[in-house]
């Protein structure tokens, strides 16, 4: 099994509005996002996929999101936890590059989606 990673980050502001602490108050994170692509074979090249296509559908996303307020974003259903994140983004990503939605028999497709509200907090979405 191969996995390769991308990255991106972003920047914005939340509010958790079914959360009873600090939390469910306006604040803001610096995200980082991590991409993951899992498979069982290289290509010609050696390569389990081109990075660049993965790592542009990713910022493009992650840009999207940047600087706003994620509760104004419906998907979020005013609850925009780093896991509602992280499924957000893999759906974008997959809408993007459908070649990477897992199925039985795939070469690669898209494992997880990483998020990060900080070092040491994360939240991962893995596709089943």
């Amino acid at each position: 099994m191969f996995e390769v990673r991308v990255t991106a980050d972003f920047s914005a502001a939340h509010f958790l509005k079914d959360y009873n602490g600090k939390c469910e108050n306006l604040h803001g994170h610096n995200y980082k996002v991590y991409a993951h692509v899992r498979g069982t074979e290289l290509d010609r090249g050696g390569m389990l996929l081109d990075f660049t296509k993965l790592k542009k559908t990713l910022r493009e996303v992650c840009g999207k999101i940047d600087h706003t307020n994620l509760n104004d974003i419906e998907f979020f259903e005013q609850n925009p936890s780093a896991e509602r994140i992280a499924v957000y983004i893999y759906n974008h990503i997959i809408e993007e590059i459908p070649l990477l939605k897992k199925t039985d028999g795939k070469k690669a497709w898209l494992y997880a989606i990483d998020v990060f509200e900080t070092e040491t907090s994360r939240a991962r979405y893995i596709a089943e």
